[in-house]
């Protein structure tokens, strides 16, 4: 989907760019398929700020989405591809021949009116889910299951995609959209296609207040505060940072500090880490 240029008519206007929307549908959203989405705004369960620089977005509905892809053998009509306010990717809302709907993540060339298919049985076109044991080695995939049975968890943003490596003893090689390549159990879950909207990577924002539609408030540079709010603060004009590395708000290692658990059962699974050399 193309990116929209505008005139720099303003500062912000300068530079900015979006998603060019008039492919998508223009229809309401499933109201059966919305779910409240009560704004946190970074703080927990104790009302304290866990993720910082967030609060403030535009008020959204959730829209329920089927990662799972269980039900075998029923054939499903794409009623439209809507826009999500929760996600980069485009979804699609289907329409069994049961009368059941759903929403699924949208991959590159679904299009309204098609059919498809999840199960064993399914043909390899986008959008047809199916075990990676009946996947040919090769193809193109997304919303892939670590478990079976839990749903899809790998390669859903924007633009995503997997690619099927190798299938041996009872395992399924993938290269991750990262590059990692990592086995998973061949009897999970996964979607053909690459995942809609390509050019999400290319938006450039423009302005800060677009940002705070989105929910990020302000980030401020360690760099520039005061000693009392930041080890890096402090000094007389642009000072380096003055102590062992670069570090947190609160002192630990930050910028290539691996906190990866040295003895995480995953890790016989990954063949080749995504910043291996």
């Amino acid at each position: 989907m193309p990116v929209k240029h505008y005139k720099p008519t303003t500062p912000g206007r300068r530079g900015m760019t979006v998603i060019d929307y008039s492919s998508l549908s223009k229809v309401a959203p499933e109201r059966s398929l919305l779910a409240p989405l009560n704004s946190k705004s970074g703080r927990n369960s104790y009302g304290r700020i866990t993720v910082r620089h967030r609060g403030g977005a535009n008020r959204r509905k959730y829209r329920i989405i089927d990662f799972k892809r269980q039900k075998f053998g029923v054939p499903a009509i794409v009623k439209s591809i809507e826009y999500d306010p929760n996600r980069s990717a485009f979804i699609a809302l289907i329409e069994y021949e049961d009368g059941e709907k759903s929403y699924i993540l949208a991959p590159v060339g679904l299009k309204e009116g098609h059919k498809i298919v999840n199960g064993p049985d399914a043909d390899i076109l986008p959008g047809n889910a199916l075990p990676l044991v009946n996947i040919p080695v090769g193809t193109i995939i997304h919303n892939i299951e670590l478990y079976p049975g839990k749903g899809g968890q790998l390669a859903r943003a924007a633009g995503n995609q997997a690619q099927l490596m190798a299938k041996e003893n009872g395992m399924a090689l993938l290269r991750l959209p990262s590059g990692e390549l990592r086995n998973v159990p061949e009897n999970c879950m996964a979607t053909i296609g690459q995942v809609s909207n390509i050019e999400h990577e290319n938006v450039n924002y423009g302005k800060a207040g677009r940002r705070r539609h989105m929910g990020w408030r302000p980030t401020v540079r360690g760099s520039v505060m005061n000693p009392c709010d930041h080890p890096h603060g402090g000094g007389e004009g642009k000072s380096p940072i003055g102590r062992p590395g670069p570090v947190t708000p609160w002192g630990k290692p930050a910028l290539g500090y691996k906190t990866r658990n040295k003895h995480k059962a995953s890790d016989k699974l990954i063949v080749k880490r995504r910043n291996d050399k």
